[in-house]
Parts: C-alpha cells; structure tokens; sequence
C-alpha cells in the first residue's frame, strides 16, 4: 500500500511540474521573451513524452504480470524490474503464487507417479453439465484394458461397454460388485468394480476402482501364508528351543562317570520337560491336521431351536460353575440346511469363547437370538466381556492365535472354515459396549 502510493505521488509530482512548466512558458511569452517560452514548452514536451512512457511502460507491466497471473503462465521473467520498488508487492504476489503452482506441480507429479505404479484400475471422472469428462486414467488401466487415455465418458463407452453401463445403471453413486469384462476379444475376466461419488468445490467426481479378482485372492493368500508361517515358526521354535537346550543338559550329565541324586532328578525333570514340549507340539500338529482336513459337511434340514438347547445342555455345568446366566430368546422355526455335528461344533466354540471372555467381569450374561432375512439365517452369539482389543481384531480368525494360556487358536479358525464350507460366513462386532458374533447361513 505504502509503495503505491508513492507511485501515485510521482505521477502527481510530475502533472505539478508540467502544468508548472506550461504556465512559466505562457508568462515567458507575455513578457516577449519568444525564444525563453519556446524553450519552457520543449522541456514541458519532453515532460509529458517522459511521463507517457513511465505511466505506458507501468501499464504494460501491470496488464502482464496480472494476465500471467490469470492465465497461471508463470514463465515470464521479471528480474530486471524487480529493482524497481513501484512494483514491489506485484512481484511478490507473482512470486508467491508462482512458488504455490510449481508445488502444486510437483505434488501432482508425485500423486500420478503413485496411481500409475499401483497395480489397480483408476479412473476419475468429473461431471461437466450433463455428462462426463474423464479427469484422470491410470497407466495400468489404460495399458491393461488396451484403452487409449481418452477424455470423454462416451468414448470410453465405446471401449468397454459391459463397465461403463453398470456405472451408470446406478448414476455413478456408491457401488461395491464383480464384473467381467472381455479384452481384445479373448475370454472374460472377472475383476472387482469399486465406485464412488464425493463432491469437492461443488464440482461433483466419481471415483472407479478395478481390481482382478486373481489379484485380490493372491493377496489374501499371501497375507494368510505369512501370518499361517509366522505362527507356525513360533510354534516350533518354542518346543524346539528348550527341548534342544534340555538335551545338551542330558548330554554333559550323562557323559559323567558316575550320578549323583541330584543329577537323577535333574534328567527326571528334563524328560518330563521334553514330554510336555512334545505333547504340546503334537496338539499344534493335530490342531492343523483338524484345519487342513476338514471334511465337507453332510447338510440336512433340521429345526434351529433343538440344536442350540442342545449345545447349551452340553455347556450347562461350565455356565453354572462361572456363575454366568444364558438367555435364549431364539423363536425361529424356520428349519436351517446344515451338517448337525459341524454346526453344533461352531455354536460350542463360540460360548466356550464367550465363557473365556466373562472371566474377569461382574456382570456374566451370554445372549443367544436368530432372525432370518430373505434366503439367510442369522445367528447372534452376545456376551457382555471386555470386548475384543483393537490390536487383535485382524488376528482373531488367524489360526493358532490365542489369548489364553490354554488354548490351542484353532477354535474361532475351524468355525470359520465350517460355516464358510456351509456357503456362509463369521464375523464380529461391538455393540454397546458387547461383543457379538455373528453366523450367517444361506439357504440351498
């Protein structure tokens, strides 16, 4: 502010000086003094030629900086005027701004180096009006489905209907389905669409995902085979550790000439070691036997109500000795198609779970309730434990995961595996502060 108005300063001093020098040039004509007033009008002309160029050469200036501005070309250079302090808060702004895009520039670089080298489809679109323009496609999209990176939704329509129409079947809002879609005429592929609609500066995106759904299994299986080895690796390590440790122990004892009392209950001790090590490690290799060799369940109709009293007789003596109350309040009489044994197994599992977790509360309480929706049965285990850690939930389904100094892991593991040879599914949750599990049936 305070340089501007030193620039309007100048020029007001220079408009003084000129009317200034045109009326000394008239007096110097009234007095007869010819050759004097000619003189006082050429400086004055050379006044006003000085003060056109200064205030053409301002507004040329101004009229550039402020368009490259606009039109965000921030190539110009303005070194040599950047000594001139008339101009000092233009060429701050255009520094500032310019610093500001050329690190928008580099964030832009790096966000589509990132969504270029991420082996997943991406698309972006931008509503324009009535339609959609394509804002950004990744490589592996474009280099996976042999599409060019085109710029309008209906060209892209054009290269991959069977997607394109799903999309817009619901008008680019969330949607979480399979597709398959066949590329280069060769045979389809099955991929997972992933979309969704957000609104920024009120210009309205849809975000679309595409994964194939190898890619999808074999990260899975990966992530299961390095946890699966990880804990097995534990496992052995240690049985193995200590029994290694027990036999050098022996070794030195028996190479002795003659055993003292001490030294007898010394190998005592260390066999009976190395016989509950091996008996634990034995359990482990069973525990996985019992995972891998799963037999496929022999499903038969029967009625919900009977299987769950069942099992609740079969768990009566451990509610009564831990003090917990058990409310059924399942009044489904809808039959369920299942293997008998293999369901009654996972329900045993999942109280034996829920009875670890009552342990350390006052309030013992075990909730067992059904509903059924469409072709699905719905089985809820409550209790009213501490709940599931944060930093355990991914581990819970893991096999020979435990919390609990006497358990094998291998429970809530093999429930999981029979209802999902059942066609359904396990999962968890908390609600008000109680956990449920949850079984999930589907009829056929």
């Amino acid at each position: 502010m305070f340089k501007t108005l030193q620039t309007y300063k100048l020029l007001f001093f220079r408009l003084i000086t000129i009317v200034l020098g045109i009326e000394i040039s008239i007096y110097f004509f009234k007095i007869d003094l010819l050759f004097t007033g000619i003189f006082g009008f050429f400086i004055v002309f050379l006044l006003v030629r000085e003060m056109y160029f200064y205030v053409r050469n301002f507004v040329l200036l101004y009229d550039k900086t402020i368009s490259s501005i606009l039109q965000n070309d921030f190539s110009s250079d303005f070194t040599k005027h950047k000594g001139d302090k008339n101009y000092g808060d233009l060429f701050q702004l255009y520094d500032t701004l310019k610093s500001r895009q050329n690190e928008q520039i580099s964030k832009d670089i790096i966000y589509s180096s990132i969504l270029n080298n991420i082996e997943t489809g991406i698309i972006i679109l931008e509503k324009q009006e009535n339609d959609w323009d394509i804002f950004l496609m990744n490589d592996y999209f474009s280099s996976h489905f042999n599409v060019p990176k085109v710029s309008k939704w209906k060209y892209l329509k054009n290269q991959l209907p069977s997607l394109c129409e799903i999309i817009e079947e619901d008008d680019f809002h969330e949607i979480k389905t399979s597709v398959e879609i066949s590329i280069n005429e060769q045979a389809a592929q099955t991929f997972v669409l992933q979309a969704s609609k957000t609104e920024i500066y009120e210009r309205e995106y849809c975000i679309v995902l595409l994964d194939s759904i190898q890619n999808v299994v074999e990260k899975k299986e990966k992530d299961a085979w390095v946890n699966l080895m990880k804990v097995i690796s534990h496992e052995l390590l240690n049985s193995i550790t200590p029994i290694r440790s027990i036999c050098q122990n022996l070794q030195d004892l028996v190479e002795q000439d003659s055993l003292s009392a001490e030294d007898l209950e010394d190998i005592k001790n260390s066999v009976e070691t190395m016989l509950r090590r091996s008996d634990h490690l034995q359990k482990f290799v069973e525990g996985y036997r019992k995972l891998a060799m799963l037999p496929s369940p022999k499903k038969q109709k029967i009625e919900l109500q009977p299987l769950i009293e069942n099992c609740l007789q079969i768990m009566n003596s451990l509610f009564k000795k831990d003090g917990i109350e058990v409310v059924n309040s399942i009044s489904l009489k809808r039959p369920i198609n299942v293997d008998p044994q293999q369901t009654e197994q996972v329900i045993i599992n999942l109280l034996t779970n829920s009875v670890y977790a009552l342990k350390n509360t006052t309030q013992k309480q075990i909730l067992i309730s059904a509903e059924a929706k469409e072709n699905r049965t719905y089985i809820k285990i409550t209790d009213t434990g501490s709940g599931i850690e944060k930093e355990i939930e991914n581990k819970v389904f893991l096999p020979f995961f435990t919390t609990r100094n006497e358990g094998a892991g291998i429970g809530l593991t093999l429930s999981k595996n029979i209802i999902e040879a059942h066609g359904g599914y396990v999962s968890f949750k908390t609600e008000n502060g109680k956990t449920v599990f949850e079984i999930c049936l589907v009829e056929g």
